[in-house]
């Protein structure tokens, strides 16, 4: 049996921020159970739900030497979905209203406690794993420990890690000499082939450099990432070990999105009747939302951070001409303030087409997915993105900005080939994004049954879990060496 240890700083079903942990919570269960004991750590915050806080168990706690301070560090465990999870328990680091507290130097601490507490205890619960995966920079720590400090006894020797990036943005950095104060890493772990980074310490190039495999989560950003423009600094490094990068494609949980059982929406169907009863969703969501009612009107949805990441300056750019076509615009998310208050704005100017929704409802979400005819995803960079394959799942054509995992999972239309599963534009500009969007529009109005085989051949697509948990577990065999 081939043990893995997953380390996140989140994980469904336990806590989530974003996408991180649908794939720490979802992941650990495709994996095939009869070759690897896959489990997973995470912190125990004060802010989870109080119904997942009591599947916890206590197993044990001791103290660690953290930070020039004896730090007390609790361990609990629960089983979920044939998954075994461990929590980390400290009340000075997890005790916070939400996980992340926007503290940058207390963040960095804090999850340098977490990844020296997550190796620490794993003699404790008696599970030496071949290989360790790390999630993100809050894990960054795990692989520079695992090469400095616990490399001399026999129980650490030997164990492999993996360095998932999720996206390349945030990267956990602070000052070299405070990090090297809280961590207690030695003076020469600071310099720019190791954790230094234009001057300033960082976990996630840490876990860059020290792990034996480095992936991220699309092939295209695995490419894109080598470049400049995407590489947020580290592109150099990240070309440097370009022979142990590589991008696999997140999935998504089919047995919570699907169309077919979704209790969420008013009229279930599949890919052989959604040409029938995906309309009675629109309807009532045209109804809900106090949108005009017609169930021939192209609906485009939006479900997003509202954050400059997400193309949302290109969507305020051409939005008043796009309001004078046939379309209604459907929004759920919150964000930066100025994006909030410009879809409140464009709901307030065109109430009849546009529904600002600013606030984050699950229930609405499945609703959007399963209501509208195309979803619109004009990202700036998109290392994988799920909210399209949520869409293809529901038969809600995606339009895309052909960048990290849109271009990976969305195949643009051919008029002539009769291919593709949604609308893809290339360069950074909103008339080019309109140009796309007016492209569907005339499909959706025009050729109706073409449309209909563009919805066909996305839900026929698999962008279950099972396919990548395939890709993963091959990587771990070849880690392995068996």
């Amino acid at each position: 049996m081939k043990k893995i240890l997953f380390v996140a700083s989140e994980g469904v079903p336990f806590i989530k921020t974003g996408g991180l942990a649908d794939v720490v919570g979802t992941l650990p269960k495709c994996i095939d159970k009869e070759y690897f004991d896959v489990r997973v750590i995470i912190p125990k915050y004060a802010c989870m739900k109080q119904e997942m806080k009591d599947k916890m168990q206590y197993v044990t706690h001791f103290y660690m030497d953290f930070n020039w301070r004896n730090e007390y560090v609790g361990v609990m465990e629960a089983f979920v979905d044939g998954v075994h999870y461990y929590f980390i328990d400290n009340e000075h680091f997890f005790s916070g209203p939400s996980p992340y507290c926007g503290d940058a130097l207390f963040e960095v601490e804090k999850y340098a406690y977490f990844s020296k507490a997550a190796l620490s205890i794993l003699p404790i619960i008696d599970f030496r794993p071949d290989i360790i995966h790390c999630h993100d920079w809050q894990t960054g720590l795990i692989p520079v420990y695992l090469k400095e400090r616990f490399q001399g006894g026999d129980f650490y020797r030997g164990i492999k890690s993996i360095m998932t990036i999720h996206n390349l943005k945030f990267q956990g950095k602070w000052d070299p000499k405070t990090v090297q104060n809280i961590t207690g890493l030695p003076e020469y772990y600071f310099t720019s082939d190791k954790l230094e980074s234009y001057k300033d310490a960082n976990l996630l190039k840490g876990g860059i450099v020290f792990a034996d495999v480095v992936t991220t989560v699309s092939e295209t950003y695995a490419e894109e990432i080598k470049t400049t423009f995407y590489g947020e600094g580290l592109d150099g490094l990240l070309r440097a070990r370009s022979n142990d990068l590589r991008g696999i494609v997140n999935g998504i949980d089919y047995d919570e999105f699907n169309p077919e059982t979704d209790k969420n929406i008013v009229k279930q169907y599949n890919a052989v009747n959604f040409r029938k009863e995906k309309a009675k969703n629109k309807r009532a969501l045209q109804e809900e939302l106090g949108l005009e009612q017609d169930e021939k009107r192209m609906m485009i949805g939006l479900i997003s951070r509202l954050t400059d990441q997400k193309g949302l300056d290109l969507i305020a750019y051409i939005m008043d001409e796009l309001c004078q076509d046939a379309i209604q615009f459907v929004v759920l998310g919150t964000g930066e303030e100025r994006y909030e208050n410009m879809f409140r704005h464009f709901d307030w100017k065109y109430s009849n087409k546009v529904s600002a929704n600013i606030y984050y409802s699950d229930a609405l979400s499945h609703k959007i997915y399963a209501s509208c005819d195309a979803f619109l995803m004009p990202s700036l960079f998109e290392p994988c993105g799920l909210s399209q394959l949520m869409a293809l799942r529901y038969g809600t054509v995606p339009i895309v900005r052909e960048t990290g995992g849109l271009k990976d999972t969305v195949q643009p239309y051919n008029e002539y080939e009769g291919t593709g599963t949604g609308f893809s534009f290339v360069n950074y500009n909103a008339h080019e994004m309109l140009g796309a969007i007016r492209y569907a529009e005339r499909i959706y109005y025009d050729r109706k049954r073409e449309w209909n085989k563009i919805i066909d051949r996305g839900m026929a697509a698999d962008f279950s879990w099972n396919a990548s948990a395939r890709k993963y577990q091959e990587m771990y065999d070849w880690m392995i060496g068996y």
